[in-house]
């Protein structure tokens, strides 16, 4: 039972001195913790858009907002993290940014 209690401290120990290692690693980068988390978030839903991008050429105009509004989102939280960690994103981020500006290209056409 001791051996257990003491394997479970350890565990609990490396997994704090880890997220804490992790966290100052982000700071010596000059990310901030939130940054980074709004990046992870922004990732997946670049993953989503890009899906939605490929298969959609004509969208209503409701799906337009939505996918603009989604977009600025994508592009806000990307800004704030450095290139290098996103580099293999970058294929899918110049997809998106490009439907983005053909939809803002009809809409300011249109109106």
């Amino acid at each position: 039972m001791l051996a257990i209690l003491t394997i479970i401290y350890i565990l609990v120990f490396l997994i704090f001195g880890l997220v804490v290692f992790s966290i100052m690693q982000l700071k010596l980068a000059g990310i901030k913790v939130k940054d980074f988390w709004s990046f992870i978030e922004a990732n997946q839903l670049l993953d989503k858009l890009y899906t939605f991008a490929m298969q959609y050429n004509n969208m209503s105009p409701q799906e337009q907002v939505i996918y603009l509004s989604e977009a600025e989102k994508i592009f806000t939280a990307f800004d704030k993290i450095p290139q290098e960690l996103w580099s293999e994103e970058y294929e899918k981020y110049k997809k998106v940014l490009k439907k983005y500006n053909d939809i803002k290209m009809i809409r300011w056409a249109s109106n």
